[in-house]
């Protein structure tokens, strides 16, 4: 039967280059971004979703359900294992080894996909955490705006969870860094292809570039910018933080990181933090630009809207929960 492995990562972290050269190997198949879980584990939360059939009422039955079973949630879960592995078969059309599921969503439930797999291979990728901040930007504003405040569930609840389980299962997962991914490849994937018992064929590293993905998930640049393989995104993260502005967020961001997580991700805080002394500066529009969408996000957090709308939707679930009974 085919095996998962799993990638965990924030977005913007190198996974689709790390995933491109995995799937470059014969016995590993893979899609572009799967995303199978997250429903799944999510119908046991009352939190976190919204669907019109009202998802409190919908996980309260469910959970239900999950006690009248012999394992209780031990069955839903060797249930799902059993699913999602059938799919992952017939998604590599049962000829491979793996199935690479690269999903960075997935933080939010690494710690069910865990318990679900206990024999899964996980692939845990850090990369510099401003420099995912910096590619954020990049990638979806053109850094032009200083959008981070949209993707808070990855820069802070992410980290937190990415952390949490390698402190709490350090022996299951293999740490792989985006930095020394594209500084040291042909150091650095004979160790992984090890891990995951398989021969290392150094041609992957050449046949990466010619592995292309079905459908619209995934690293929207990847193609074009990673035709080979390059150390120069290490350090033009840098170039990124050229307001006062952004050098503050991102030195209030390391500060709520902390040296402790830093160190699990492994990385140095006081060695970010002088990195930031080099960084250039811009022009004034640039620097007008940041204060308004820094003030954005600063109001996105105490009026937090979205948590408004949260309740709004749980309001009108609970309402239709009632006319459900």
């Amino acid at each position: 039967m085919t095996a998962p492995i799993f990638v965990f990562s924030l977005p913007r972290s190198g996974s689709t280059l790390a995933q491109r050269i995995l799937a470059s190997h014969a016995e590993i198949a893979t899609v572009a971004e799967p995303w199978l879980l997250l429903p799944f584990v999510y119908a046991l939360r009352n939190d976190g979703v919204y669907t019109e059939y009202a998802q409190s009422t919908g996980a309260k039955a469910i959970q239900d359900f999950i006690r009248e079973l012999p394992a209780g949630k031990g069955d839903y879960y060797a249930a799902l294992r059993e699913l999602a592995l059938r799919l992952y078969g017939s998604a590599s059309g049962n000829k491979s080894q793996y199935f690479l599921d690269k999903t960075p969503r997935y933080h939010l439930i690494i710690k069910e996909i865990l318990e679900i797999f206990p024999e899964a291979k996980c692939i845990i990728l850090w990369r510099n955490p401003l420099a995912v901040a910096a590619s954020i930007v990049r990638t979806w504003a053109r850094n032009e705006r200083w959008i981070t405040h949209r993707y808070n569930i990855d820069l802070y609840k992410g980290v937190e969870n990415l952390v949490e389980a390698v402190d709490a299962k350090p022996d299951r997962f293999f740490h792989l860094r985006y930095e020394h991914m594209v500084t040291e490849p042909e150091t650095v994937w004979p160790s992984v292809f090890s891990y995951l018992g398989l021969r290392y064929d150094p041609f992957v590293l050449e046949r990466y570039s010619g592995v292309q993905f079905s459908g619209s998930m995934g690293d929207p640049t990847g193609n074009r910018k990673f035709s080979r393989i390059s150390s120069d995104s290490v350090d033009d993260w840098v170039s990124a933080f050229d307001t006062p502005l952004r050098r503050a967020w991102a030195r209030r961001y390391l500060a709520w990181i902390g040296s402790d997580r830093l160190r699990t991700m492994g990385y140095d805080e006081n060695e970010l933090q002088h990195a930031l002394i080099g960084a250039p500066s811009c022009r004034v529009p640039r620097l007008l630009s940041d204060a308004l969408f820094m003030t954005v996000g600063a109001l996105h957090g105490p009026l937090d809207l979205s948590g408004v709308k949260r309740q709004a939707l749980r309001t009108l679930s609970r309402r239709r929960s009632y006319a459900v009974t």
